[in-house]
């Protein structure tokens, strides 16, 4: 970025690809762009995102309206997270010694981002677009894809536990229009009644659309 952007645009641009891994430390990863600055807005800084999004350094997932399908026809242009296009990236702009925490597990709450963004990573390469469901003060799931013809949410586990949206949103068919979920983790392969379980590195088998 400092080679090929505008002088104009250099330092907008770096301010908001070093607020990527505090973005994504945020209990809703939702894109702020006072996290940018304080007082910034989107119209100071959306083309200097959009800079860095057409560059391949990121990706955007999009909120959508309801889970359904098609996922694109529901989005919601202006509610978006951003991830690292590669994992890589994202551990490397953190201090030295995150890379040997990881490996040892003494990561605590940054956890959920990295898991996050592992699993945008391998969906971004495998050229499925990114969306997620938020509404707020109730239902989150960390991602919602095209699976077998149907709307499936995912959610990515970094320590084991119950996934409290996607139970809901599995207990209300009616509301919600999703009768198959996946949850991504330290799990072994398994299946109860519409939740498919499956460990973290398998994401890349999800290509049926």
């Amino acid at each position: 970025m400092m080679k090929y952007a505008a002088t104009a645009d250099k330092s907008r641009i770096r301010e908001c690809f070093e607020s990527i891994p505090s973005q994504l430390a945020r209990e809703y990863k939702k894109f702020n762009y006072t996290t940018v600055r304080q007082g910034g807005r989107g119209r100071d800084y959306a083309g200097s995102l959009q800079w860095i999004e057409d560059a391949g350094i990121i990706r955007r997932c999009y909120n959508t309206e309801i889970t359904e399908l098609p996922l694109d026809g529901h989005r919601i242009p202006s509610e978006f997270k951003v991830y690292m296009a590669d994992i890589g990236l994202l551990v490397a702009m953190l201090e030295d010694g995150t890379q040997s925490s990881i490996l040892q597990g003494d990561i605590l709450s940054y956890n959920g981002a990295i898991a996050e963004n592992l699993i945008a990573d391998i969906f971004g390469k495998m050229g499925r677009k990114l969306y997620y469901y938020h509404k707020d003060g109730g239902v989150e799931l960390d991602f919602l894809i095209r699976y077998q013809g149907k709307c499936t949410p995912i959610e990515c586990k970094a320590t084991t536990g119950n996934a409290k949206s996607m139970r809901t949103v599995l207990k209300h068919p009616d509301k919600y229009h999703v009768s198959n979920a996946i949850k991504l983790g330290n799990y072994n392969v398994g299946r109860n009644d519409g939740l498919l379980t499956l460990p973290m590195y398998m994401a890349f088998l999800l290509r049926e659309v």
